[in-house]
Protein backbone atom coordinates (compact mmCIF):
# COMPACT_ATOMS: atom_id res chain seq x y z
CA UNK A 1 0.00 0.00 0.00
CA UNK A 2 1.91 3.22 -1.05
CA UNK A 3 1.75 6.19 1.14
CA UNK A 4 1.00 8.46 -1.37
CA UNK A 5 -2.65 8.54 -2.68
CA UNK A 6 -2.27 8.75 -6.45
CA UNK A 7 -0.81 5.16 -6.20
CA UNK A 8 -3.65 2.59 -6.09
CA UNK A 9 -1.57 -0.35 -4.35
CA UNK A 10 -2.50 -2.98 -1.78
CA UNK A 11 -0.76 -3.65 1.72
CA UNK A 12 1.31 -6.94 1.89
CA UNK A 13 1.13 -8.48 5.64
CA UNK A 14 2.12 -10.34 8.21
CA UNK A 15 0.72 -12.12 11.54
CA UNK A 16 3.83 -12.50 14.05
CA UNK A 17 3.51 -14.84 17.83
CA UNK A 18 5.96 -13.57 19.96
CA UNK A 19 7.10 -14.28 23.57
CA UNK A 20 6.43 -12.03 26.71
CA UNK A 21 10.15 -12.32 28.54
CA UNK A 22 12.89 -10.31 27.88
CA UNK A 23 16.45 -10.76 26.81
CA UNK A 24 19.20 -8.70 24.37
CA UNK A 25 18.57 -8.81 21.09
CA UNK A 26 20.54 -11.20 19.07
CA UNK A 27 23.35 -9.73 16.24
CA UNK A 28 22.18 -12.84 13.50
CA UNK A 29 19.31 -11.37 12.53
CA UNK A 30 15.46 -11.61 12.74
CA UNK A 31 13.39 -14.06 10.97
CA UNK A 32 9.51 -13.90 10.91
CA UNK A 33 7.64 -17.81 10.01
CA UNK A 34 4.88 -17.05 7.64
CA UNK A 35 1.53 -19.35 8.09
CA UNK A 36 -2.04 -18.95 6.47
CA UNK A 37 -5.13 -17.19 7.91
CA UNK A 38 -6.81 -20.83 7.48
CA UNK A 39 -3.63 -22.44 9.39
CA UNK A 40 -4.53 -24.23 12.73
CA UNK A 41 -1.88 -22.08 13.79
CA UNK A 42 -3.44 -18.76 13.37
CA UNK A 43 -5.82 -17.12 15.73
CA UNK A 44 -8.35 -17.14 12.76
CA UNK A 45 -8.33 -20.40 11.75
CA UNK A 46 -11.99 -21.58 10.21
CA UNK A 47 -11.86 -25.39 9.08
CA UNK A 48 -13.46 -24.08 6.49
CA UNK A 49 -11.64 -21.37 5.02
CA UNK A 50 -11.76 -20.91 0.95
CA UNK A 51 -9.44 -18.28 -0.50
CA UNK A 52 -11.01 -15.82 -3.12
CA UNK A 53 -9.05 -13.75 -5.21
CA UNK A 54 -9.89 -10.03 -5.00
CA UNK A 55 -9.38 -7.71 -7.85
CA UNK A 56 -7.90 -5.26 -6.05
CA UNK A 57 -4.85 -3.35 -5.31
CA UNK A 58 -7.01 -3.26 -4.06
CA UNK A 59 5.39 -29.22 -8.98
CA UNK A 60 7.54 -27.73 -6.71
CA UNK A 61 11.47 -26.80 -7.22
CA UNK A 62 13.72 -28.96 -4.88
CA UNK A 63 16.25 -27.10 -3.69
CA UNK A 64 17.99 -26.94 -0.23
CA UNK A 65 16.05 -25.49 3.15
CA UNK A 66 17.47 -22.31 4.34
CA UNK A 67 19.10 -22.45 7.95
CA UNK A 68 18.52 -20.13 10.31
CA UNK A 69 20.73 -19.29 12.98
CA UNK A 70 20.57 -21.56 16.17
CA UNK A 71 19.75 -18.62 18.71
CA UNK A 72 18.09 -16.05 16.05
CA UNK A 73 15.16 -14.18 16.38
CA UNK A 74 12.25 -16.51 14.85
CA UNK A 75 7.91 -15.45 14.76
CA UNK A 76 5.33 -16.71 13.50
CA UNK A 77 2.84 -14.92 10.88
CA UNK A 78 -0.88 -15.61 9.20
CA UNK A 79 -1.92 -14.71 5.98
CA UNK A 80 -5.10 -12.85 5.02
CA UNK A 81 -7.07 -13.35 1.96
CA UNK A 82 -3.96 -13.05 -0.14
CA UNK A 83 -2.09 -11.18 2.41
CA UNK A 84 0.42 -11.69 5.13
CA UNK A 85 -0.18 -10.70 8.55
CA UNK A 86 2.24 -10.07 11.53
CA UNK A 87 2.00 -10.04 14.86
CA UNK A 88 4.11 -7.80 17.60
CA UNK A 89 4.25 -7.72 20.71
CA UNK A 90 3.90 -4.01 21.72
CA UNK A 91 5.02 -2.20 24.92
CA UNK A 92 5.73 -3.30 28.96
CA UNK A 93 3.76 -5.47 29.45
CA UNK A 94 3.31 -6.72 26.07
CA UNK A 95 0.26 -6.30 24.44
CA UNK A 96 -0.05 -8.33 20.58
CA UNK A 97 -0.91 -6.48 17.64
CA UNK A 98 -1.85 -7.90 14.63
CA UNK A 99 -0.56 -5.61 11.62
CA UNK A 100 -0.60 -5.69 7.85
CA UNK A 101 2.38 -6.14 6.85
CA UNK A 102 2.87 -3.62 3.86
CA UNK A 103 5.94 -3.35 1.83
CA UNK A 104 4.93 -0.55 -0.04
CA UNK A 105 4.57 2.23 2.63
CA UNK A 106 7.38 2.73 5.90
CA UNK A 107 5.16 3.79 9.14
CA UNK A 108 4.42 1.29 11.63
CA UNK A 109 1.28 1.58 13.53
CA UNK A 110 -1.42 0.24 15.47
CA UNK A 111 -5.42 1.40 16.62
CA UNK A 112 -5.04 2.75 20.20
CA UNK A 113 -7.05 3.96 22.90
CA UNK A 114 -9.04 6.55 22.83
CA UNK A 115 -10.17 5.64 19.22
CA UNK A 116 -13.41 7.17 18.52
CA UNK A 117 -12.81 7.60 14.87
CA UNK A 118 -11.69 3.87 13.92
CA UNK A 119 -12.69 0.89 11.81
CA UNK A 120 -14.24 -2.01 14.36
CA UNK A 121 -11.46 -4.22 15.11
CA UNK A 122 -12.09 -8.12 16.78
CA UNK A 123 -8.99 -7.66 19.26
CA UNK A 124 -8.43 -4.99 22.33
CA UNK A 125 -7.06 -2.21 21.15
CA UNK A 126 -3.62 -0.91 22.55
CA UNK A 127 -3.99 1.14 25.60
CA UNK A 128 -0.96 3.32 25.39
CA UNK A 129 -1.32 4.43 29.04
CA UNK A 130 -0.99 0.49 30.01
CA UNK A 131 2.55 0.68 28.90
CA UNK A 132 5.72 1.41 31.04
CA UNK A 133 7.48 2.01 27.73
CA UNK A 134 5.76 4.57 25.80
CA UNK A 135 6.92 7.78 24.81
CA UNK A 136 5.31 10.32 22.32
CA UNK A 137 7.63 11.83 20.43
CA UNK A 138 8.13 15.78 20.62
CA UNK A 139 7.09 18.05 17.47
CA UNK A 140 11.31 18.65 16.86
CA UNK A 141 12.65 14.98 16.96
CA UNK A 142 13.78 14.29 13.74
CA UNK A 143 11.41 11.04 13.24
CA UNK A 144 8.82 13.97 13.26
CA UNK A 145 10.24 15.83 10.64
CA UNK A 146 10.45 13.10 8.60
CA UNK A 147 7.05 12.17 7.94
CA UNK A 148 5.21 14.53 5.11
CA UNK A 149 1.86 15.69 7.22
CA UNK A 150 2.66 16.38 10.55
CA UNK A 151 1.81 18.76 13.31
CA UNK A 152 1.57 20.07 17.15
CA UNK A 153 -0.46 18.48 19.52
CA UNK A 154 -1.35 21.41 22.31
CA UNK A 155 1.49 19.49 24.77
CA UNK A 156 4.02 19.57 21.48
CA UNK A 157 3.59 16.57 20.84
CA UNK A 158 4.09 14.87 17.08
CA UNK A 159 0.74 14.36 15.18
CA UNK A 160 0.93 12.92 11.73
CA UNK A 161 -1.26 11.93 9.17
CA UNK A 162 -0.53 9.10 6.87
CA UNK A 163 -2.77 8.25 3.54
CA UNK A 164 -2.95 5.59 1.56
CA UNK A 165 -3.47 4.67 -2.17
CA UNK A 166 -6.72 2.92 -1.78
CA UNK A 167 -7.86 5.99 0.40
CA UNK A 168 -7.42 4.30 3.78
CA UNK A 169 -5.91 7.04 6.03
CA UNK A 170 -4.61 6.71 9.88
CA UNK A 171 -4.12 9.77 12.09
CA UNK A 172 -2.85 9.89 15.65
CA UNK A 173 0.71 10.81 18.19
CA UNK A 174 3.82 9.08 16.11
CA UNK A 175 5.71 7.66 19.87
CA UNK A 176 8.12 5.37 20.30
CA UNK A 177 7.95 1.74 22.05
CA UNK A 178 9.35 -1.73 23.00
CA UNK A 179 8.49 -4.28 20.57
CA UNK A 180 9.32 -8.45 21.70
CA UNK A 181 10.03 -10.86 19.19
CA UNK A 182 10.39 -14.41 19.80
CA UNK A 183 13.47 -16.36 18.61
CA UNK A 184 14.71 -19.79 16.60
CA UNK A 185 15.65 -20.87 20.63
CA UNK A 186 12.23 -20.01 22.19
CA UNK A 187 13.76 -16.79 23.83
CA UNK A 188 12.27 -13.60 23.08
CA UNK A 189 14.34 -10.87 21.68
CA UNK A 190 12.98 -7.28 22.86
CA UNK A 191 13.91 -4.39 20.67
CA UNK A 192 13.61 -0.76 22.45
CA UNK A 193 12.82 2.27 21.31
CA UNK A 194 10.90 1.32 17.90
CA UNK A 195 9.12 4.18 16.66
CA UNK A 196 5.54 4.05 15.76
CA UNK A 197 2.00 5.19 14.99
CA UNK A 198 -0.55 5.11 17.95
CA UNK A 199 -3.14 5.78 15.39
CA UNK A 200 -6.65 7.29 17.33
CA UNK A 201 -8.34 8.24 14.08
CA UNK A 202 -7.78 4.96 11.38
CA UNK A 203 -10.52 4.33 8.07
CA UNK A 204 -10.24 2.65 5.38
CA UNK A 205 -10.51 -1.00 4.04
CA UNK A 206 -9.66 -2.81 6.74
CA UNK A 207 -11.43 -6.19 8.57
CA UNK A 208 -12.08 -6.52 12.00
CA UNK A 209 -8.87 -9.10 12.24
CA UNK A 210 -6.42 -5.91 11.45
CA UNK A 211 -4.44 -3.55 14.32
CA UNK A 212 -2.50 -1.47 11.95
CA UNK A 213 0.41 -1.76 9.33
CA UNK A 214 3.77 -3.09 9.65
CA UNK A 215 5.69 -0.82 7.09
CA UNK A 216 8.08 -2.78 5.16
CA UNK A 217 9.13 -0.24 2.47
CA UNK A 218 12.35 1.55 1.96
CA UNK A 219 11.82 4.74 4.00
CA UNK A 220 13.71 5.88 7.63
CA UNK A 221 10.74 5.07 9.27
CA UNK A 222 9.76 1.40 8.18
CA UNK A 223 10.42 -1.71 10.16
CA UNK A 224 13.57 -3.10 8.24
CA UNK A 225 15.19 0.88 8.22
CA UNK A 226 14.84 0.31 12.25
CA UNK A 227 16.24 -3.21 12.68
CA UNK A 228 18.70 -2.56 10.23
CA UNK A 229 20.02 0.13 12.40
CA UNK A 230 20.76 -2.73 14.86
CA UNK A 231 22.03 -5.51 13.08
CA UNK A 232 24.41 -3.29 11.14
CA UNK A 233 23.16 -3.96 7.64
CA UNK A 234 19.35 -2.90 5.78
CA UNK A 235 18.29 -6.02 4.60
CA UNK A 236 15.80 -8.61 4.45
CA UNK A 237 14.70 -11.90 2.74
CA UNK A 238 11.03 -13.39 2.22
CA UNK A 239 9.85 -16.47 1.38
CA UNK A 240 6.22 -16.81 0.80
CA UNK A 241 4.38 -20.07 1.00
CA UNK A 242 1.44 -20.47 -2.42
CA UNK A 243 -1.65 -19.90 -1.20
CA UNK A 244 -3.21 -23.60 -2.56
CA UNK A 245 -1.02 -25.34 -0.06
CA UNK A 246 -1.82 -27.47 3.08
CA UNK A 247 -3.34 -25.02 5.43
CA UNK A 248 -0.25 -26.31 7.98
CA UNK A 249 2.50 -25.24 6.06
CA UNK A 250 4.52 -21.33 6.72
CA UNK A 251 6.72 -19.51 5.37
CA UNK A 252 9.44 -16.76 6.93
CA UNK A 253 10.55 -13.18 6.66
CA UNK A 254 14.12 -12.52 8.23
CA UNK A 255 15.79 -9.56 8.86
CA UNK A 256 19.52 -8.77 9.15
CA UNK A 257 21.79 -11.53 8.55
CA UNK A 258 19.76 -13.91 9.09
CA UNK A 259 18.07 -13.27 5.29
CA UNK A 260 20.66 -13.96 3.60
CA UNK A 261 19.87 -15.26 -0.45
CA UNK A 262 22.59 -17.71 -1.72
CA UNK A 263 23.84 -20.71 -2.93
CA UNK A 264 23.06 -22.56 -6.35
CA UNK A 265 20.39 -20.68 -8.70
CA UNK A 266 20.33 -17.28 -7.69
CA UNK A 267 19.26 -14.67 -9.70
CA UNK A 268 20.22 -10.53 -8.90
CA UNK A 269 19.09 -7.80 -10.14
CA UNK A 270 19.63 -4.18 -9.25
CA UNK A 271 17.27 -2.39 -7.27
CA UNK A 272 16.49 1.21 -7.83
CA UNK A 273 14.78 3.93 -5.92
CA UNK A 274 12.69 6.94 -6.79
CA UNK A 275 13.20 10.32 -4.25
CA UNK A 276 11.24 10.06 -1.21
CA UNK A 277 9.37 6.91 -2.25
CA UNK A 278 9.72 3.83 -0.36
CA UNK A 279 8.98 1.43 -3.09
CA UNK A 280 11.31 -1.75 -3.95
CA UNK A 281 11.36 -0.89 -8.02
CA UNK A 282 13.58 -3.27 -10.51
CA UNK A 283 13.63 -3.38 -14.18
CA UNK A 284 11.31 -5.81 -16.14
CA UNK A 285 12.31 -6.62 -20.22
CA UNK A 286 9.65 -9.37 -20.86
CA UNK A 287 8.14 -12.43 -19.77
CA UNK A 288 8.60 -15.76 -21.71
CA UNK A 289 5.45 -17.83 -22.06
CA UNK A 290 7.11 -21.04 -22.15
CA UNK A 291 9.96 -20.64 -24.69
CA UNK A 292 7.83 -17.55 -26.75
CA UNK A 293 9.50 -14.53 -25.22
CA UNK A 294 7.31 -11.78 -25.02
CA UNK A 295 9.11 -8.07 -24.79
CA UNK A 296 7.99 -5.40 -22.80
CA UNK A 297 8.18 -2.47 -25.36
CA UNK A 298 9.58 0.56 -23.64
CA UNK A 299 13.03 0.04 -21.39
CA UNK A 300 12.27 2.56 -18.60
CA UNK A 301 14.82 1.57 -15.68
CA UNK A 302 13.22 1.04 -12.22
CA UNK A 303 9.63 0.08 -14.30
CA UNK A 304 8.22 -2.51 -11.57
CA UNK A 305 8.00 -2.40 -7.90
CA UNK A 306 8.04 -5.57 -5.95
CA UNK A 307 5.37 -5.67 -3.88
CA UNK A 308 3.85 -8.21 -1.03
CA UNK A 309 1.01 -6.59 -0.20
CA UNK A 310 -0.29 -6.77 -3.61
CA UNK A 311 -1.76 -10.20 -4.56
CA UNK A 312 -1.74 -9.92 -8.23
CA UNK A 313 0.74 -8.74 -11.05
CA UNK A 314 0.03 -5.68 -12.69
CA UNK A 315 1.00 -4.78 -16.54
CA UNK A 316 1.14 -2.24 -19.05
CA UNK A 317 -2.32 -3.03 -21.03
CA UNK A 318 -0.89 -3.78 -24.54
CA UNK A 319 1.78 -5.81 -23.29
CA UNK A 320 -0.78 -7.64 -20.46
CA UNK A 321 -2.94 -8.28 -23.88
CA UNK A 322 0.24 -10.17 -25.74
CA UNK A 323 0.97 -12.27 -22.74
CA UNK A 324 -2.80 -13.60 -22.82
CA UNK A 325 -2.68 -14.14 -26.34
CA UNK A 326 0.37 -16.15 -25.93
CA UNK A 327 -1.60 -17.77 -23.04
CA UNK A 328 -4.24 -19.19 -24.85
CA UNK A 329 -2.42 -20.46 -27.89
CA UNK A 330 -0.20 -22.53 -25.51
CA UNK A 331 -3.55 -23.93 -22.85
CA UNK A 332 -5.44 -26.81 -24.70
CA UNK A 333 -8.68 -25.71 -22.40
CA UNK A 334 -11.78 -23.24 -24.01
CA UNK A 335 -11.67 -20.17 -21.55
CA UNK A 336 -14.46 -19.76 -19.14
CA UNK A 337 -16.73 -16.90 -21.25
CA UNK A 338 -20.18 -17.36 -19.61
CA UNK A 339 -19.39 -16.45 -15.55
CA UNK A 340 -20.12 -12.66 -15.33
CA UNK A 341 -18.66 -13.13 -11.49
CA UNK A 342 -15.33 -13.27 -13.45
CA UNK A 343 -15.17 -10.32 -14.98
CA UNK A 344 -12.39 -10.05 -17.98
CA UNK A 345 -9.98 -12.45 -16.01
CA UNK A 346 -8.80 -15.19 -18.25
CA UNK A 347 -9.86 -18.59 -16.66
CA UNK A 348 -10.18 -22.02 -17.33
CA UNK A 349 -12.32 -24.74 -15.42
CA UNK A 350 -10.20 -27.68 -14.81
CA UNK A 351 -11.20 -29.93 -11.46
CA UNK A 352 -7.49 -30.61 -10.77
CA UNK A 353 -4.53 -28.09 -10.77
CA UNK A 354 -4.34 -25.89 -13.98
CA UNK A 355 -1.73 -27.79 -16.17
CA UNK A 356 -0.40 -24.43 -18.26
CA UNK A 357 2.82 -22.90 -19.60
CA UNK A 358 5.79 -21.66 -17.35
CA UNK A 359 6.11 -17.92 -17.56
CA UNK A 360 9.89 -16.44 -17.04
CA UNK A 361 9.67 -13.29 -15.47
CA UNK A 362 13.02 -11.34 -17.62
CA UNK A 363 14.14 -8.72 -14.76
CA UNK A 364 17.81 -7.12 -15.43
CA UNK A 365 20.12 -9.95 -15.20
CA UNK A 366 17.67 -11.87 -13.59
CA UNK A 367 15.47 -14.40 -15.15
CA UNK A 368 12.96 -16.07 -12.68
CA UNK A 369 10.71 -18.91 -13.48
CA UNK A 370 6.73 -19.05 -12.31
CA UNK A 371 5.23 -22.32 -12.19
CA UNK A 372 1.12 -22.10 -12.90
CA UNK A 373 0.90 -22.30 -8.92
CA UNK A 374 2.42 -18.96 -9.00
CA UNK A 375 0.58 -17.82 -11.79
CA UNK A 376 -2.78 -18.95 -11.74
CA UNK A 377 -5.13 -18.55 -8.61
CA UNK A 378 -8.64 -20.67 -8.22
CA UNK A 379 -11.14 -17.82 -7.52
CA UNK A 380 -13.42 -21.07 -6.50
CA UNK A 381 -13.71 -24.43 -6.80
CA UNK A 382 -12.80 -25.64 -9.91
CA UNK A 383 -12.12 -22.44 -12.16
CA UNK A 384 -8.22 -20.70 -12.40
CA UNK A 385 -7.89 -17.50 -13.07
CA UNK A 386 -4.75 -15.89 -14.50
CA UNK A 387 -3.12 -13.91 -11.45
CA UNK A 388 -1.99 -10.84 -13.63
CA UNK A 389 -3.88 -7.53 -15.14
CA UNK A 390 -3.54 -4.74 -17.44
CA UNK A 391 -3.63 -1.42 -15.81
CA UNK A 392 -3.06 2.37 -17.16
CA UNK A 393 -2.63 4.23 -13.54
CA UNK A 394 1.58 3.93 -14.47
CA UNK A 395 2.65 1.86 -11.65
CA UNK A 396 3.37 -1.38 -12.67
CA UNK A 397 3.43 -3.98 -10.13
CA UNK A 398 4.96 -7.85 -9.56
CA UNK A 399 2.68 -9.27 -7.04
CA UNK A 400 2.88 -12.13 -4.03
CA UNK A 401 0.90 -14.66 -5.79
CA UNK A 402 3.88 -14.81 -8.35
CA UNK A 403 6.49 -14.34 -5.39
CA UNK A 404 5.34 -17.65 -3.70
CA UNK A 405 8.25 -20.40 -3.65
CA UNK A 406 10.55 -18.12 -4.03
CA UNK A 407 13.25 -16.96 -1.66
CA UNK A 408 13.56 -12.81 -2.47
CA UNK A 409 15.98 -11.18 -0.40
CA UNK A 410 15.97 -6.90 -0.42
CA UNK A 411 19.74 -5.76 0.05
CA UNK A 412 18.93 -2.30 0.80
CA UNK A 413 22.75 -1.26 1.34
CA UNK A 414 23.77 -2.98 -1.72
CA UNK A 415 20.98 -1.93 -3.65
CA UNK A 416 20.56 -5.26 -5.22
CA UNK A 417 17.00 -7.81 -5.29
CA UNK A 418 18.13 -11.41 -5.58
CA UNK A 419 15.85 -14.65 -5.79
CA UNK A 420 16.14 -17.79 -5.20
CA UNK A 421 13.77 -21.10 -6.09
CA UNK A 422 12.76 -22.22 -3.04
CA UNK A 423 9.71 -24.82 -1.58
CA UNK A 424 8.68 -22.59 0.94
CA UNK A 425 6.67 -25.14 2.63
CA UNK A 426 10.06 -26.73 3.98
CA UNK A 427 11.51 -23.17 5.28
Amino acid sequence: MANLLYFHLCRFVVYTFLCQTTIRAYNTGLSVELIHKNSPKSPFYKSNNKLYMHNRRDSFYRVPNKSYPLNGPFTRVTSNNGDYLMKLSLGTPPVDVYGLVDTGSDLVWAQCIPCQGCYKQKNPMFDPKRSKTYTPSPCDSKECNSLIEHSCSPQKMCTYTYPYGDNSVTEGLLSRETVTFSSTNGKPVVVEGIIFGCGHNNTGSFNENDMGIIGLGGGPLSLVSQIGKLYGSKSFSQCLVPFRTDPHTSGTISFGDASDVSGEGVATTPLLSKAGLPYYLVTLEGISVGDKFVPLNFSNKGNIMIDSGTPATYLPPEFYDRLVQELKKQISLPPIRDDPSLGTQLCYKSETNLEGPILTAHFEGADVKLMPIQTFIPPKDGVFCFAMAGTTDGLYIFGNFAQSNILIGFDLDRRTVSFKPTDCTKQ
